[in-house]
């Protein structure tokens, strides 16, 4: 028991330390816990060799990130996003694995150890990838979609991949017995020797596959039928652990059985995921099991990095540091050809290249499996560990090369043709996204004409499928305004996205058209004061008015009647417009608010002011009721 505390003791410390430093470098939380188990492993010498038995236990965290990954995945958006998953990430695995294959074939490697190592390193980081993609804000882009689709791809990939190596295996492997029945070596598994369950063994071929196919059916059937019931009957006993309890019993309860007919655990907990992804349970799935994902997963990239051969590289640091360089290299350029015939051009195609070039997570699952299964020899094994590492080690590099190469290139934006504006009409609308689309809809349900103008060509297609005439054009250009009839118009909307843009524009047409009545919409109070220097003349902070009704909602709920909370929203309306046009007297433009210390002693007398309005709304009511 001391000994068992002692090590947990460990490996929790190193996560709590490392991951935490990792993630605040930009390194991700993969690399913390390989950082981690690294220094507690060859640096420091804290854990030995339990690390290889604990691994087999932490791998279950693969086993539930497979079954997450299949809740993420609805069979309807897996078919929308066929084409780029078959096309762009499926040529991506293909391409990489017979690079790499062919690389380790000519170093001499037989080919079912080539084919091996070509899917092992084929793989990206999934765990990197997209956490520096979502830090960086580049998910949304060209670059960035194709980038997860590929990743989604590789995730999908690897339960095939699980299923084929064990036909690679040459000893002590699945062998087809004289008889026609399946026969296993003692060695096989994670059972060191002593027997193990199987449903199959000692049958015949067709028996076999008849119980495998009962087996998947069973996961589908079950995930469809029984899952309701069971979490309804768990409901009503009204104990919050009991979802955890059957959330484990699922994933733990697939993974037996697949285990039982000889396929891989990760493949029926995928299976699994993806039969539930259209069920209501799935976010109480998601949030009892992310836990025990997130510390198994951590668990084995510490046991992983606790068990790589840091004499190893040490006895030769520039030939692996050269491997790796050379498997970044390979799958960079597989990755620069599948993306020019796929479309995707400057910063996107240099996104696409540089993220996804290193070997990822599931390469250490695969080797692992791999080296179980006697395909890949030990001592290669732990090279191949090594120069995964270090791929993914150099990744923050590649990223940083991209952000040089995406300053070069600047914005790849696609310019389209501005319309020939052929209307006009009293009202402009700037902008037709959520905001100015309302604006749109009453002012022309109540029978006014309006003149629509955005820069966004899908938006302007949607107005125009809706059977609302739009056009195409920057509205912060003159000719496209004098074009829409600025000068006749009585009233300007400004609805763009960009905050610089409004002001910009604001301010342009106030000098221009001084007799127009002007409308923007604000980001924040900040964005306010710079329209209300520009000229505007009225000013609508974006989620002012909703947060000012859920209040109102907030104090009829709380004890006061309609009437009386809807006095309490026009004063404190009325109170705001004047703090706005006070503040704006004091605010000055660079300065923070809370250095300028007449903003802020302006601000405390307002406050106070509205609180005593607001004192005076209810002594009032008190003295009504009395």
């Amino acid at each position: 028991m001391d000994a068992f505390l002692y090590q947990a003791s460990i490996y929790l410390a190193a996560a709590v330390i490392a991951v935490p430093i990792a993630a605040r470098l930009g390194l991700g939380s993969v690399l913390g816990y390989l950082a981690a188990g690294i220094l507690i492993g060859p640096v420091f010498g804290f854990v030995g060799s339990e690390t290889q038995d604990l691994q087999h236990f932490a791998e279950f965290g693969v086993v539930m990130m497979l079954f997450l990954i299949g809740l993420e995945l609805e069979p309807r958006a897996l078919w929308a996003m066929r084409h780029k998953l078959l096309g762009l990430g499926g040529l991506q695995v293909l391409f990489s694995t017979l690079a790499l294959m062919g690389a380790a074939m000519a170093a001499g490697e037989p080919w079912q150890v080539s084919l091996a190592i070509g899917l092992a390193l084929s793989l990206s980081s999934t765990a990197i990838v997209l956490q520096t993609l979502s830090e960086k804000g580049l998910m949304q882009t060209g670059g960035g979609r194709a980038s997860f689709s590929v990743l989604l791809t590789q995730d999908i990939a690897v339960i095939p991949i699980l299923a084929f190596l064990p036909l690679l295996a040459t000893t002590g492997g699945p062998q087809i017995g004289s008889d026609g029945s399946i026969q296993r070596a003692a060695e096989a598994g994670h059972n060191g020797g002593h027997g193990s369950l199987s449903l199959v063994e000692g049958m015949p071929g067709w028996a076999v596959t008849l119980i495998t196919i009962a087996a998947v059916a069973f996961i589908i059937l079950a995930g469809i039928y029984l899952t309701r019931p069971l979490f309804r009957f768990i409901h009503a006993s009204n104990l919050r652990e009991m979802y955890t309890a059957l959330a484990l019993l699922i994933v733990v309860g697939i993974s037996f059985l697949m285990t039982l007919v000889g396929l891989s655990p990760a493949l029926g907990a995928f299976l699994a995921g993806v039969v539930l992804a259209n069920s209501e349970f799935r976010h109480e799935l998601e949030s009892d099991l992310n836990p025990f994902k997130g510390l198994l997963l951590g668990l084995f990239f510490i046991t992983v990095g606790a068990g790589i051969n840091y004499r190893l590289f040490l006895a030769s640091p520039g030939d692996l540091i050269g491997l790796a360089l050379l498997v970044i290299v390979a799958k960079g350029l597989v990755l620069y050809f599948v993306g020019r015939a796929f479309g995707l051009r400057r910063r996107a195609h240099w996104l696409f290249t540089l993220g996804l070039a290193q070997a990822g997570e599931f390469g250490f699952v695969l080797l692992a499996f791999s080296r179980q299964l006697n395909v890949i020899p030990p001592a290669l094994s732990e090279k191949l560990l090594l120069i995964i590492a270090l791929s993914m080690l150099i990744t923050p590099l590649l990223f940083i090369a991209y952000d040089l190469l995406s300053k070069r290139l600047g914005e790849a934006r696609v310019e389209h043709a501005p319309d020939e504006i052929d209307e006009e009409g009293p009202v402009i609308i700037a902008g037709i996204g959520r905001f100015g689309q309302i604006v749109n809809r009453l002012v022309r349900a109540s029978g006014f004409k309006t003149v629509l103008l955005d820069n966004d060509m899908e938006a302007v297609q949607l107005m125009r499928r809706f059977g609302v005439k739009s056009f195409l054009g920057d509205p912060t250009r003159p000719e496209l305004l004098k074009a829409a009839g600025i000068a006749k118009a009585k009233i300007l909307v400004v609805a763009l996205d960009d905050p610089e843009n409004t002001v910009k524009l604001v301010d342009y047409v106030r000098r221009n058209y001084p007799d127009i009545h002007i409308i923007a919409r604000a980001y924040d109070r900040h964005h306010v004061f710079d329209l209300y220097q520009a000229g505007a003349n009225d000013i609508v902070r974006e989620m002012f008015d909703s947060s000012l009704r859920a209040g109102r909602y907030v104090l009829e709920r709380i004890g006061l009647s309609e009437y009386e909370a809807a006095q309490a929203e026009q004063t404190f309306y009325a109170h705001d417009r004047l703090t706005i046009r006070e503040l704006a007297k004091h605010w000055v433009p660079g300065t923070p608010a809370s250095e300028n210390k007449a903003y802020i002693a302006r601000a405390r007398e307002l406050e106070k002011d509205l609180e005593t309005a607001l004192l005076e709304l209810a002594e009032q009511k008190d003295q009504k009721s009395s």
